[in-house]
């Protein structure tokens, strides 16, 4: 299990990545291996991915009032993808 809870001042997460890229390969590896998991614990929750050819990947967290925070997600493996996003979702 992923053990995000997702909610609260945090109103969407966005992840963005290419199809392709050395660079993404831990956020694809991290959408295999956790977003079912993590939608499972958070079915109402909108996130969103973003797929484009060339893109660094990254991660958008938006919260209330349209606070809009993010972080590169580049090179990671899907463990730290998981724990950057714990971060962010929690650095309101």
């Amino acid at each position: 299990m992923s053990g995000i809870r997702l909610g609260g001042a945090l109103k969407e997460l966005r992840i963005h990545l290419c199809q392709t890229s050395k660079q993404s390969a831990g956020v694809r590896e991290f959408i295999q291996q956790h977003y079912v998991n993590i939608k499972k614990e958070n079915p109402y929750f909108p996130i969103l991915i973003r797929e484009c050819s060339g893109v660094q990947p990254k991660v958008y967290a938006r919260f209330e009032k349209g606070v809009e925070r993010s972080t590169p997600l580049t090179d990671l493996s899907a463990t730290d993808v998981v724990n950057s996003i714990k971060q962010l979702t929690a650095s309101k």
